[in-house]
């Protein structure tokens, strides 16, 4: 059942994005990002979409009270009574993440995730950017994550690809070339 759900996720996220559209699919990033959290860190969310106790019309009630609290757009709200009718919410994190890569996709835009043993500062976050760039033809959203045991260097995640530019990295493809000569 769960992998039924998860391989209509791309479906169910295109039809998301052809509903909003690029010029709300901002909003609908942000309000389903808050959703999915909600979701995580609270068993009453978990009950409230998941149990087969709650019928259709209390989930469509507790939808309204979370637009007016959330300030949900009409198309999230449309949305989430969508998926709580075809018990599909729990497929919300790979649905979100597709429809991100086609918000990306029709923006020009990549996602980099920089992994570093520190944070950088603004000069050197501007040149990653500059370079990443370059690389993939497209405007660069930069995240970061601090990982001390890298040592030095960084690695960089560009959708499917990642850059692995650290001494950790080096250090390892080094002890597996030794290990294969010896």
């Amino acid at each position: 059942m769960a992998q039924g759900i998860r391989k209509n996720s791309k479906r169910y996220a295109r039809m998301l994005f052809n509903t909003a559209g690029p010029e709300k699919a901002e909003k609908v990033i942000h309000d389903l990002t808050a959703i999915e959290q909600m979701i995580e860190d609270s068993r009453e969310m978990k009950n409230f979409f998941y149990s087969p106790m709650v019928n259709e019309e209390e989930r469509k009630k507790g939808i309204d009270v979370m637009r007016e609290k959330l300030g949900l757009g009409e198309e999230v709200v449309k949305f989430l009574v969508f998926l709580s009718q075809k018990r599909a919410v729990g497929a919300l994190s790979d649905i979100l993440r597709h429809f991100i890569s086609l918000y990306y996709e029709r923006k020009k835009k990549a996602k980099a995730v920089v992994v570093t043993p520190y944070r950088f500062n603004g000069d050197f976050e501007k040149r990653i950017v500059s370079s990443l760039s370059k690389l993939t033809g497209r405007d660069i959203d930069l995240e970061y994550e601090v990982d001390p045991e890298l040592i030095g260097g960084m690695m960089v995640k560009i959708g499917s690809s990642m850059y692995d530019a650290s001494i950790k990295g080096q250090l390892t493809r080094l002890r597996e070339e030794l290990s294969k000569r010896y």
